[in-house]
């Protein structure tokens, strides 16, 4: 019996250190052009990870490989906005968020992880 038990064991304990990070954009997929040619992004993060460590998230937003940092919302948990430049001569853009953050390990210091969330666009309309 136990020796059935011990083989699944490994099974078990990566089960249930699964966890659900959810990315969530809180921009339209389309926005009006304006003069500055800057565009407003937000999200959300939310995670069951127990171990994160909240206050070390970082937040940035990457269009065309570059990483942009974005700011938290004030007032607001778990929530960062930042402004995306799209060319003049652009009718739309991809960007993607990228949370660096550090999460509590056993027996160690801290470690750093990244997260990268889907790829979205933003169609800017005249």
């Amino acid at each position: 019996m136990w020796k059935k038990f011990l083989m699944f064991l490994p099974v078990l304990l990566i089960a249930g250190c699964a966890t659900v990070t959810t990315f969530t954009p809180l921009t339209a997929s389309e926005q009006p052009r304006n003069p500055k040619n800057q565009y407003l992004v937000e999200t959300t993060l939310t995670s069951d990870q127990q171990s994160l460590r909240w206050d070390s998230i970082q937040c940035s937003v990457v269009v065309g490989g570059k990483i942009i940092p974005m700011t938290p919302v004030a007032k607001l948990n778990n929530r960062w906005e930042g402004y995306v430049p799209v060319p003049a001569d652009q009718t739309a853009v991809t960007y993607r968020f990228m949370f660096d953050y550090k999460y509590n390990n056993f027996g160690t210091a801290p470690r750093a992880d990244t997260k990268m969330s889907p790829v979205y666009s933003l169609k800017i309309v005249d």
